[in-house]
């Protein structure tokens, strides 16, 4: 993939991956034939995360069925369904000792259930590996399945994720088979079938939202129980992908942070570099605090 050389504000440089951390955390990845959406995304925080032993292991494969304008990660017709995945990401986490996960996974509309069972059995597979670990699911839409959702959520997630990614206008550009009533959906669903469970969404500003839709959005996702928000730049993975409308400022981003503190979220992490499972645990228990 050719990656976009442009020129960026001097608040988007991090610095290069490298340390012993990430290096065995990668070692591991390869080992037990892992991905995670951390390489496949190309996200720029991954030196930081992998050096604190903390990943977003990605499952179902690394090909996905929908090909959205800004994701990074590979699309097409996906052949991989690997059965004893569940137990080796269990088993990693285990290993690794953490005290925190987040699971994904690419879109996966070929399978029956979109991988709803796949998914319910890598939860419980973390579980039986590592007890005291918490789990966030950062799940797909399910194209709408109700059944596949619960599925899930029988499994018992810690936090149920799902990101909005970008206001409804854009949908049609930026969010090819997505829909974005869709995703208000699945969090009406969730908080009808778990109240007590803590949901999350994620949006990438800079594909060309104005600040009105933006703060609709919030609002909806208020409205539908969403409890934990995150709101970062987004970056061009390559010259295939949509172009940055416009770069926020750090300051832009405290104060869309304070706003969506007031239209009640429980905690907003926003940043130029923030992204869905940054500073995930963090997240998760400013929430709880708050609430």
């Amino acid at each position: 993939m050719i990656e976009v050389r442009e020129r960026k504000p001097p608040w988007l440089k991090v610095r290069a991956p490298g340390g012993p951390n990430y290096l065995r955390l990668k070692r591991l990845m390869r080992e037990a034939n892992l991905h995670s959406v951390c390489e496949e995304a190309h996200c720029p925080n991954i030196g930081e995360c992998w050096e604190d032993a903390t990943a977003t292991f990605m499952i179902l494969g690394d090909v996905c069925t929908r090909n959205c304008g800004y994701c990074a990660i590979a699309h097409g017709r996906p052949t991989w369904e690997d059965r004893e995945e569940p137990e080796r990401v269990g088993r990693a986490i285990g290993e690794l000792g953490l005290e925190y996960v987040v699971i994904t996974s690419v879109n996966r509309d070929d399978l029956a259930d979109g991988g709803a069972a796949h998914w319910a059995a890598t939860v419980r597979a973390v579980r039986r590996h590592a007890p005291r670990c918490r789990v966030e699911v950062l799940i797909p839409d399910f194209q709408g399945d109700a059944a596949a959702l619960a599925t899930v959520i029988d499994a018992a997630p810690d936090i149920l994720n799902h990101n909005t990614e970008t206001v409804p206008r854009l949908y049609r550009v930026a969010r090819h088979g997505g829909r974005y009533e869709r995703a208000l959906e699945l969090f009406r669903r969730a908080r009808a079938t778990a109240p007590a469970l803590p949901t999350k969404s994620g949006i990438i500003l800079g594909l060309g939202e104005e600040r009105d839709e933006l703060l609709a959005t919030m609002r909806d996702l208020v409205e539908v129980g969403v409890a934990i928000l995150t709101l970062g730049q987004y970056l061009r993975p390559s010259a295939q992908h949509l172009p940055v409308a416009r770069y926020y400022r750090p300051e832009e981003f405290a104060e869309l942070a304070e706003a969506g503190r007031a239209l009640g979220f429980a905690h907003v992490e926003a940043g130029p570099l923030v992204r869905s499972s940054y500073h995930a645990k963090k997240q998760a228990d400013a929430a709880e605090t708050r609430g």
